[in-house]
């Protein structure tokens, strides 16, 4: 029942957000639903009550439910961010080690973090994964899986890989710890220290850390809130600097939630091609998606042009699994030695038994019922805290519209200060991720960054409150 009312309810969201359904209207009754959709009326009322939980809508006595009056599309997208004026060295991202070493605190509301709540995660499948691992895999466990890493995993991320659209042999595929070591050895493969790299603004924290412990310097491209990195603008900095290398994430980009068009990547790739440009694909989201279907890969767009050499891929399962069993992969042709031998170099294998226990939960179909019922959840959970954010914040505020994943970037009004809130709401027991973190230039600073994918209760209710209040007192 849980899977359908909720697929139900994610359905009418969707209408609703669409103008099918206007501020005001009726909805059909809950018998007519539950003939019209084939499911039971108990299934109809819980798909309701959702929507009502989430502000979609109200319900009136003797009467029905009708469409909220919601605020949400009164608060603008964010405007898209400006050209940085050179390549410049990464520094102050000690910050950035402060924030999550303070969201290890067990009372903070925790928006900070672009980490799912424990809810959200199959934990129960996972300990019967490790346990099932332990059992029948005694020897194995105890022993290293060298670089590249295990061949029934290897082998399963290639299935899913070519489910995707990107034909991928599994020789190909290299299992690393994270996502985050895989943007390492990418760009370790491809660069020296000095060397210039194209990312996008705003970008992912870590992958600025990457950048400064390589000796790197990161060139900030303007990207569009909705659409991605700006290929126009990557085409002139690209005839005014040596630039070795570009990271993107077409699929989702953290903080912005934006999904790359299918023109923009393919004039990305011809861009690619044209210059010589290696590309670093940044796809650890990918599987988040609201619409279900899972959208395609650059690499897999790359094959069809012929240029897949041109693309490093990178993933892992560390937002859709557990953070903690520290998987992730990248796939290459062209650099696939180097980057074992790197591997091999930086700490010889990654974990036996977890990698024995991710393989596990894709061989038995367990990952692909999880990740339909998560796709749900993070949509609704984004959506909650949009309504949620136009109901407390300020109407100066600006709001993304992610597509998927379960962050959102607010631009809050002229004169408050990211780091300074973020301060302050700490000490209230909120933990928030403040704009400059996410540029090289130290830029948005009055920008945050706010994960949706909390357990969603009272406490959680209150703080989104309190933050809006201090906001509104910032904004004074």
């Amino acid at each position: 029942m849980a899977h359908l009312y909720n697929a139900l309810a994610l359905e009418l969201a969707s209408r609703i957000d669409a103008g099918v359904y206007q501020t005001g209207q009726r909805l059909p009754g809950v018998r007519a639903t539950s003939q019209t959709r084939g499911v039971s009326t108990a299934t109809a009322v819980a798909a309701y009550r959702k929507l009502e939980d989430d502000g979609y809508i109200e319900s009136r006595p003797r009467s029905g439910f009708y469409v909220r009056n919601r605020v949400r599309a009164a608060l603008p997208e964010p405007r898209q961010s400006r050209r940085s004026a050179r390549p410049i060295p990464v520094n102050g991202q000690q910050m950035m080690l402060g924030l999550v070493q303070s969201a290890q605190r067990t009372d903070l509301i925790r928006f900070g973090t672009a980490v799912p709540d424990h809810s959200y995660l199959p934990t129960r499948a996972i300990e019967k994964a490790l346990a099932s691992a332990v059992r029948m895999n005694r020897i194995q466990i105890s022993s290293y899986e060298f670089s590249p890493g295990l061949l029934s995993l290897r082998q399963q991320i290639a299935r899913r890989m070519g489910e995707a659209g990107c034909i991928t042999d599994p020789d190909d595929v290299l299992i690393t710890n994270g996502c985050q070591e895989s943007l390492y050895l990418a760009l370790k493969s491809l660069t020296v220290p000095g060397d210039v790299v194209a990312v996008e603004s705003p970008t992912y924290y870590g992958l600025l850390q990457v950048i400064d412990a390589l000796g790197l310097k990161a060139l900030e491209i303007p990207t569009h809130p909705g659409e991605g990195m700006g290929v126009e603008a990557l085409q002139l900095a690209l005839e005014q600097w040596p630039v070795k290398a570009c990271v993107v994430t077409p699929n989702f980009n953290n903080p912005l939630g934006c999904l790359m068009p299918h023109d923009r990547r393919v004039t990305l790739l011809d861009l690619a091609r044209r210059h010589g440009l290696s590309l670093i694909e940044d796809d650890i989201y990918g599987d988040l998606g609201f619409d279900q279907r899972r959208p395609d890969t650059l690499l897999g767009l790359a094959q069809s042009m012929g240029i897949a050499d041109l693309v490093i891929y990178c993933s892992s399962f560390s937002k859709t699994l557990a953070p903690g069993l520290r998987i992730g992969w990248l796939v290459s042709t062209a650099h696939r030695d180097t980057l074992t031998f790197q591997k091999f170099v930086m700490n010889s294998a990654s974990p036996s038994i977890t990698q024995l226990a991710v393989c596990t939960m894709l061989e038995s179909g367990r990952y692909e019922r999880h990740i339909r019922g998560m796709r749900q959840s993070m949509a609704q959970v984004v959506h909650r805290m949009a309504d949620r954010l136009c109901q407390h914040f300020p109407m100066q505020t600006c709001i993304t519209r992610p597509q998927g994943g379960f962050v959102i970037w607010v631009e809050l009004p002229n004169g408050v200060d990211a780091n300074m809130l973020a301060q302050r709401a700490l000490e209230k027991g909120i933990s928030i991720a403040p704009g400059p973190l996410f540029s090289a230039t130290q830029k948005y600073r009055n920008h945050i960054r706010l994960s949706c994918a909390v357990l969603w209760n009272e406490r959680v209710e209150k703080a989104l409150r309190t933050l809006g209040q201090l906001v509104k007192d910032a904004a004074d």
